[in-house]
């Protein structure tokens, strides 16, 4: 099995916990938690600033001493907008559960930006229709470039069924700017229905690393570097939440030259 593709583990708990040691990079971190109604997490920011994720269900949530109140709204990360909480380094919080939740901790490191925790509501969202035809996927931005944060950038995407995305394929691993942008990056990738499947491929240019892997749902696929399109079989779309953070906040990729003639 491929380094970069972290299998769904089942049940509760905190069953996902990627860190930059354990990535082997220096920026993201991603961690997902799952709780029932009526259970409770709580965690600190340290020297990482931090955005959590309703990727489903409600729960209450307290940060830095303050009541947020309750947070979240859909039951599946296919129906509609999330909320999320952007907490900047030094932070502490806890969410206390009302329904089922699935919580995602996207990190990265903090830069003393002095910035205040705030709420992300869904009406606060922008979103945007990419590609055109079996291409075309629906993109939602929960902390773009264009909002203030330290180092995350943090993005969810909604491919149909049969679609392509992150396609044609491109890559940000040079830290070249104006041209591209240094950024490492998850995929936390969910399934409608979830038995379904789908395919990603992590490539470079030399292929020193070409990895296809099939992604089912609640995998972690990890992209250090080169190009990482995907694939949504018929049937079945696909949900991927991305995090992404680099020496600079700003994402600006490299399309592969032999695939840059179907871009529109």
């Amino acid at each position: 099995m491929s380094k970069l593709l972290l299998k769904a583990i089942s049940g509760n708990g905190h069953v996902v916990d990627v860190t930059p040691e354990s990535a082997g990079w220096s920026y993201v971190g991603f961690g997902l938690h799952r709780l029932e109604a009526g259970q409770s997490v709580c965690g600190t920011a340290g020297e990482r600033e931090l955005c959590l994720v309703f990727v489903t269900g409600k729960g209450k949530v307290r940060a830095n001493g303050a009541e947020l109140g309750l947070l979240g709204q859909r039951m599946s990360p296919f129906d509609g907008k999330p909320w999320s909480v952007y907490l900047p380094q030094g932070s502490e919080w806890s969410l206390t559960a009302e329904t089922d939740v699935e919580l995602a901790v996207c990190s990265a490191p903090g830069l003393g930006g002095g910035l205040p925790v705030r709420v992300i509501a869904p009406d606060d969202l922008g979103q945007e229709v990419r590609g055109a035809g079996t291409n075309t996927r629906y993109v939602t931005n929960i902390l773009p470039e264009n909002e203030p944060a330290d180092s995350l950038l943090v993005v969810e995407v909604i491919t149909p069924g049969g679609h392509t995305s992150s396609y044609p394929p491109h890559k940000h691993d040079q830290d070249n700017l104006p041209a591209e942008s240094y950024l490492e990056e998850t995929y936390y990738h969910r399934l409608n229905p979830p038995q379904g499947f789908g395919f990603q491929r992590v490539y470079t240019d030399d292929r020193s690393l070409d990895e296809a892997m099939a992604i089912e749902d609640g995998d972690v696929v990890l992209v250090p570097k080169g190009y990482h399109p995907c694939a949504a079989c018929h049937g079945y779309d696909l949900y991927y939440l991305n995090v992404m953070a680099g020496p600079k906040r700003t994402w600006k990729f490299h399309n592969a030259a032999e695939h840059e003639w179907l871009v529109k």
